[in-house]
């Protein structure tokens, strides 16, 4: 049954004149209540995937899915809110299935597998039992390292691409950053720094946006060429790869201090918020150069992305860009938050977020949910929170 359209109006209008404070309130509360429709339907030795609204279908993965910390990552940032103790129940059953993946070095993924997971734990149950999953993590990471380039190789080699680096991979560093800076072989702050040091010099164009994959010759280290593998074309910007760097960028300044960060960090950030196609609710299309704009799809995820990293990067700029940016996050929560995107109670599989895009040349979860789009719609949540709470 539908609710007329006078009524969608007001719930909306209602929810946008909310305070910060008590949308954040409403949002985590949603987010308990949906997360338990979702573990209801994931195999004990699964992870949530996406959901399939046409075929009323939740697709599951196994461990090694680059997507797999993200769900009990949620549910911690859930559990951290609401004290709810049949989430946190949930994310130890899900950590205890993919502890087994510190192992993993098949592709440069292991932070957002085992640090937006484990990490998440750590921090907020200060249990250290978590604390051997990441620092085994990044050692396994490091293997993937290539001093001929000065980077971490994103993919396996194939026909295709012989040593592909892909911006997504400055979100990866973090796990490195964080093991080196409690305890860890202080190789793995040298590794993480000089990956982003070849990232700066070599993935940005001049405008501030981004290619997304660079290939090398592994031999000679010699760049073959800068590409796409999921935006709309070689020189366009992949909206959810300029979020990755992004992020990437201001994550690595909160370790370093290094002001060439901060700076590209903030250049992102003009590039994608003064961009002409850049929506006015602030969720980007799934490429800021796709063709069919503005019919073309939004990214919800990249949009996620974007407001955790404002509120991050509010934290080291001067009060009146701190303003803007934390202004920006705000708009972007709000637009996440009304009906376009966020979900209506007990649908969208328990997912929280509509309208995201993972790989569209791939015909790959077009329009969907995506658990990573959950993770750091919450993350910037409990950001916002920290904001008000410092602010007062």
């Amino acid at each position: 049954m539908y609710l007329p359209f006078f009524l969608v109006l007001l719930n909306w209008s209602a929810r946008a004149q909310q305070s910060m404070k008590d949308l954040i309130h409403a949002n985590m509360q949603f987010a308990a209540a949906q997360y338990k429709i979702l573990a209801a339907h994931v195999p004990s030795d699964s992870m949530p995937r996406h959901f399939d609204p046409q075929k009323n279908k939740w697709v599951n993965s196994n461990t090694k899915w680059w997507c797999s910390g993200f769900y009990p990552g949620s549910l911690w940032l859930i559990y951290e809110y609401t004290g709810d103790e049949s989430i946190r129940k949930e994310a130890e059953k899900k950590l205890a299935i993919l502890e087994k993946e510190k192992h993993y070095t098949g592709n440069h993924d292991l932070g957002f597998m085992m640090f937006c997971s484990f990490g998440t734990a750590l921090r907020i149950t200060e249990n250290q039992q978590y604390k051997p999953a990441i620092d085994t993590a990044a050692l396994s990471l490091i293997t993937r390292y290539r001093p001929v380039i000065q980077s971490i190789q994103s993919w396996n080699s194939s026909d295709k691409l012989r040593c592909p680096v892909i911006i997504d991979n400055m979100m990866n560093l973090e796990l490195l950053m964080w093991s080196a800076q409690h305890g860890g072989d202080s190789k793995l702050r040298e590794i993480a720094i000089a990956h982003a040091n070849a990232t700066l010099s070599r993935h940005f164009r001049p405008n501030g946006s981004s290619y997304h994959v660079l290939d090398y010759d592994p031999g000679s280290g010699k760049l073959l060429r800068k590409l796409t593998w999921q935006g709309a074309a070689d020189e366009s910007a992949w909206s959810r790869g300029q979020s990755w760097g992004f992020y990437g960028f201001t994550m690595m300044y909160r370790f370093t201090q290094d002001v060439r960060y901060l700076e590209q960090a903030k250049k992102i950030a003009k590039f994608m918020f003064t961009h002409p196609n850049m929506p006015e609710d602030l969720v980007p299309y799934w490429d800021f150069n796709a063709p069919d704009i503005p019919n073309a799809y939004r990214d919800a995820s990249a949009a996620a992305i974007n407001a955790s990293a404002l509120l991050e990067l509010s934290q080291y700029v001067s009060k009146s860009e701190s303003k803007g940016y934390v202004a920006k996050a705000e708009k972007i929560i709000r637009s996440l938050s009304s009906d376009n995107y966020r979900a209506k109670a007990g649908e969208n599989g328990g997912y929280l977020l509509m309208h995201s895009v993972g790989s569209l040349p791939h015909h790959s979860e077009i329009n969907t949910t995506l658990t990573y789009a959950d993770y750091y719609f919450l993350e910037a949540l409990h950001r916002h929170k920290a904001w008000i709470l410092k602010s007062k």
